[in-house]
């Protein structure tokens, strides 16, 4: 019987976990010659998710957890998942219930007639604002364009990767990784299903991306799969210099055919001021992919964590 290995990542998501497992449990019943586990990522959650959890280990031993020492963050925690599942095939979803798991018997379907990756589309979500959307919409266009992978809007974590794709990811070593990049990197068009979906509001708590998360999202995203950023440094250095060479062209027609000399004062300031910006620029989109070389360098773990899973009375639980 194929098994299929659900990782759920959690950072303080407490009031959601025991009706995810609810709403969960309802679903994959529907699924039949399929075994599932589900693996829970507790991503250093500060509130109660490390226990919520391991109420539902005591009762159900189809439940386990890589309970990670501290927060990770999001990419690192899937990868945790990822590197522990032992499925034949792995959905990913997070624990606030956007994810809805009422998709799920369609995802197992798809695989199940040949599909290699599914992956899913936010077509709709009731608890964003039309602001919120545009920025969305707007971050997605600036993306593909400056990046050479292309990324598709709207498709969030919320996948299903067959075992052979998930070997071939967990041979990436980047400390900065971005999945939804890295599936874009390997896509296979004809081995590929969409299933589109529409994101219900959170049950329990609040969003964890807020405005500097979302900003550091975009930068990775860009850095990781492109050097045009650096093309773009480039250009803009030339740009400024004839620009500049220009400005000193006028000036001396103006001075020497008009008769009519711009004050110096005013020229320096605009040349020093344009000059100057564009340097900065430069510098702080190189500083950009120094900063990944030297992080990548290192080598470090990418994270440390502790598998928990039911045992039999007396054993340990750790693991």
């Amino acid at each position: 019987m194929k098994k299929i290995s659900i990782v759920i990542s959690a950072y303080n998501e407490e009031g959601n976990i025991k009706k995810l497992y609810d709403e969960l449990q309802k679903e994959l019943l529907k699924v039949k010659d399929v075994q599932f586990e589900i693996l829970f990522v507790n991503d250093g959650s500060k509130d109660r998710t490390y226990l919520e959890i391991q109420k539902l280990i005591d009762k159900d031993s189809n439940v386990k957890m890589v309970n990670l020492k501290r927060n990770f963050g999001h990419e690192i925690a899937m990868t945790a998942g990822m590197d522990y599942a032992k499925g034949d095939a792995v959905i990913f979803m997070d624990a606030d219930l956007q994810h809805p798991p009422l998709y799920i018997p369609q995802m197992v379907k798809a695989w199940q007639e040949g599909y290699e990756i599914v992956l899913t589309k936010r077509i709709g979500n009731v608890a964003t604002s039309k602001f919120y959307k545009f920025c969305a919409k707007m971050f997605y266009y600036v993306l593909n364009m400056l990046s050479e992978t292309k990324i598709g809007e709207s498709m969030p974590d919320f996948r299903l990767i067959d075992r052979k794709y998930v070997d071939f990811l967990k041979n990436f070593n980047e400390q900065d990784r971005l999945f939804r990049g890295l599936l874009s990197w390997i896509m296979p068009n004809d081995k590929v299903k969409i299933i589109d979906f529409v994101a219900p509001e959170r049950f329990s708590g609040t969003t964890k991306y807020n405005f500097i998360k979302s900003l550091k999202l975009a930068i990775d995203s860009i850095t990781q799969f492109s050097v045009r950023p650096l093309h773009l440094a480039t250009y803009l250095g030339f740009a400024g210099a004839a620009c500049s060479i220009l400005l000193g062209l006028y000036v001396i027609f103006e001075h020497f055919i008009q008769h009519n000399p711009t004050p110096g004062y005013a020229t320096i300031v605009s040349v020093v001021g344009f000059v100057g910006a564009v340097q900065l620029i430069t510098l702080g989109i190189i500083g950009e992919y120094i900063g990944k070389i030297h992080i990548e360098v290192k080598k470090r773990p990418l994270y440390l964590a502790d598998i928990i899973e039911q045992q039999p009375k007396g054993g340990k639980r750790d693991k």
